[in-house]
């Protein structure tokens, strides 16, 4: 089956090569790191410690790693650590907040039985942590052999994942059972887990290190800069975060409705992929209404702008103290729904489109708690209809407004805890190889941690 695997695998790879070298020539995609994720990686210097390989896929688990990264340092620092991403996006992001507890940065390597290998004797790690779900068939495989354990953290998966594994459980079955430990989010994450065959022992439950990830308790001057070019005033300004394409369209069609009732609104929009900011761009200039890019150079026309376009990589979660209005995309297209957890962190009230499938529990417990308003499913003139209407509520209802966002802050504090509750999933785990049996119990309980 492995064998079948790494077949269709190079044939996939072959099929969309084509679209692979268009999109490296337009954007830089795929190109970038491509000698990391073929495996040439020089040899890393390991001899001062066990070292550990946390992987993240892009943006958001690597934000939601970082909390976890700073416990691990801090309870297990006979570890040295690395970290990858697959995305380019998620590599420049966790270069510049991983700087001061990685040691190297660096891409995921293709899953070919060949790269894998190579990466892994690169670096010969003592453990590797998977943000999330990062089922890789024959980096598992290899993982096992090599009798690396291999831990998922944050773990979940969809129920459109969950029927798509279902197709080939045999398969998958062999997969995850390469795997030492999965921490999931919700106990409905572990009972898809479990069907697709890891003993339940190898299964639990923290909770989901979003919720501590929401905010980082560090002192942050760039919203007061932004706030200070571009003349923005906290309650009069509406982000769009994480939008794909039509939404940019149908968030700037809505914001020229409001701005007829409420001339001193401003919006921010944050298109989720690098790619598509000269496409949104584009869409501005014909937009008519006046807009300024985040890159730009600093002019007197910011303070008049009414667009702000937030054409950066890892500034949209420092920009939310900005805003008291969020609509998350992701959502009206049918991506699946974006992170509605950082914004909630930052007591705004949250509008979200019909598609949320990525964040269905979190989604289905913010709307019984009335701290979030979800888009019904429609066409496309009709829901920039209710956009409007929703918009225009919360924007001359400033109690209602106030009201949500704190509600939604409520569930998310009350909610954190993920974090420490992996640390202590993984003593087991990371135990110092150094030590003995017994002063590892020690430590661990000095640190008020508990094996599993």
């Amino acid at each position: 089956m492995y064998f079948l695997y790494n077949v269709l695998l190079g044939l996939g790879f072959a099929v969309l090569l084509p679209k692979f070298l268009i999109d490296a020539w337009r954007h830089g995609k795929y190109v970038t790191g491509l000698r990391q994720r073929l495996g040439f990686i020089k040899r890393f210097n390991n001899h001062d410690g066990p070292l550990l390989w946390l992987h993240c896929v892009s943006v958001g688990e690597t934000q939601a790693a970082l909390p976890l990264l700073r416990a691990i340092r801090k309870d297990f620092p006979h570890y040295r650590i690395v970290a990858s991403t697959t995305t380019v996006t998620g590599q420049e992001l966790a270069r510049e907040i991983f700087k001061d507890l990685a040691e190297q940065v660096f891409f995921f390597p293709i899953d070919w039985s060949w790269t894998v290998k190579r990466t892994l004797r690169a670096f010969e790690p003592a453990a590797v942590v998977l943000m999330e779900t990062e089922l890789w068939p024959a980096f598992l495989r290899e993982c096992r052999r090599r009798r690396i354990p291999a831990v998922i953290v944050n773990g979940r998966i969809s129920e459109k994942s969950f029927a798509r594994y279902r197709l080939v459980r045999g398969f998958v079955a062999r997969v995850v059972n390469c795997l030492d430990l999965a921490i999931m989010q919700t106990e409905a994450d572990a009972h898809r887990l479990r069907a697709l065959g890891l003993e339940e022992s190898r299964v639990l439950v923290s909770g989901n290190m979003k919720f501590d990830a929401g905010t980082t308790g560090e002192q942050d001057s760039l919203p007061a800069q932004l706030a200070s070019r571009f003349g923005l005033v906290k309650t009069d300004t509406i982000l769009a975060a994480s939008t794909h394409d039509p939404e940019e369209r149908l968030v700037v069609e809505v914001f020229r409705r409001l701005l007829k009732q409420h001339s001193g609104l401003r919006l921010i929009i944050a298109p989720r992929h690098p790619e598509r900011f000269a496409e949104v761009a584009s869409l501005l200039n014909v937009s008519g209404i006046p807009w300024r890019s985040r890159t730009a150079p600093p002019t007197a026309d910011d303070e008049s702008c009414r667009i702000i376009l937030l054409d950066t990589i890892g500034e949209l979660r420092r920009v939310l103290p900005l805003s008291r209005i969020v609509f998350v995309g992701g959502s009206i297209a049918a991506v699946g729904g974006h992170n509605v957890l950082e914004p909630a962190a930052e007591a705004c009230a949250i509008v979200t489109g019909p598609h949320t499938a990525n964040f269905q529990e979190i989604v289905t417990t913010f709307l019984a708690a009335q701290a979030l308003v979800q888009l019904a499913d429609l066409p496309e003139n009709e829901i920039a209809d209710q956009l409007t209407a929703e918009l225009t509520a919360l924007i001359s209802n400033r109690a209602q407004q106030t009201a949500m966002g704190e509600r939604a802050r409520k569930l998310v504090e009350e909610n954190r805890g993920a974090t420490a509750r992996t640390i202590k999933a993984l003593a087991g785990t990371l135990r110092n190889p150094a030590l003995s049996e017994e002063a590892n119990t020690k430590q661990l309980a000095n640190q008020g941690l508990q094996s599993t």
